[in-house]
């Protein structure tokens, strides 16, 4: 059965100059290691999707080396932001023939819908009134088509106490509009640099690991965790059913910088 294969990507971290180093890595270097890996593996990519923060402090040329990154795989790619991000820079420099910022995406038997949960130098995330309204739009428009949602911030808890303090404030209400609509199949999101598969009153809700370093599952107090980065493939059928798969570069983040206390 056809299929449409999504490829995500989140987390980049991408510093001003590429052989910066964050938190004792090049997240550069391992953007590069996680998509080279991603298209030998996989045996088709039909789009990727990035999840937001991209960037860890944006710069034009930061976005830049993404964008000719992305283009250079010669694949569509959507983008949303995450709370490092600076919107208005992305959405100029991610506009091309490859690569956009759109919020609706359609395709035969499915959509997708990127929202924004950032607020403005704050780490954690909101669905402010226009984008529920927009969602609500784009959803009652395409009754018919099959949805993913994709937000960067998480809409479920971790349990990781310190995680949690950044999930979507007006979660509640989020969950309670695509609950009205059974064609809501998947939220995937990004911001918790771990896996999550979780099914919430029918929908499955993912998480997915970063493209450099990772948090460890389930603690009270951040804490990093030496697992290596990943991406995920999600594979949405005509038929409206769908599977997915996390996969990691192999080894351990050993450069990693433990004794950090934040980021």
């Amino acid at each position: 059965m056809a299929c449409l294969s999504i490829l995500q990507v989140t987390d980049l971290h991408i510093l001003p100059h590429s052989d910066d180093l964050f938190l004792g890595i090049n997240t550069e270097h391992y953007f590069d290691n996680v998509l080279n890996l991603a298209f030998s593996k996989e045996l088709k990519i039909d789009l990727i999707l990035l999840t937001g923060d991209l960037a860890q402090d944006p710069t034009a040329d930061s976005y830049q080396r993404i964008l000719n990154r992305i283009e250079s795989t010669q694949t569509p790619c959507i983008c949303l932001p995450g709370n490092h991000d600076n919107f208005q820079l992305m959405q100029r420099i991610f506009n091309t023939e490859w690569v956009s910022c759109q919020k609706q995406n359609l395709f035969e038997n499915w959509q997708i819908i990127n929202l924004n949960s950032q607020i403005i130098n704050e780490t954690g995330g909101y669905l402010p009134n226009e984008e529920l309204r927009l969602l609500e739009k784009f959803l009652n428009e395409q009754p018919d088509l099959n949805t993913l949602i994709a937000v960067h911030h998480h809409c479920i808890s971790t349990q990781s106490t310190w995680l949690d303090t950044m999930q979507i404030t007006n979660s509640a209400e989020f969950l309670d509009i695509i609950k009205q609509f059974p064609k809501v199949k998947i939220v995937t999101t990004g911001h918790i640099h771990q896996e999550m598969n979780v099914i919430n009153d029918g929908v499955l809700i993912l998480g997915t690991p970063s493209t450099c370093f990772q948090f460890k599952p389930k603690n009270h107090d951040f804490s990093l965790d030496t697992t290596m980065p990943g991406y995920r493939v999600i594979n949405l059928y005509d038929n409206g059913k769908f599977e997915t798969e996390v996969t990691r570069l192999s080894g351990l983040l050993d450069d990693l910088d433990m004794t950090s206390i934040g980021y």
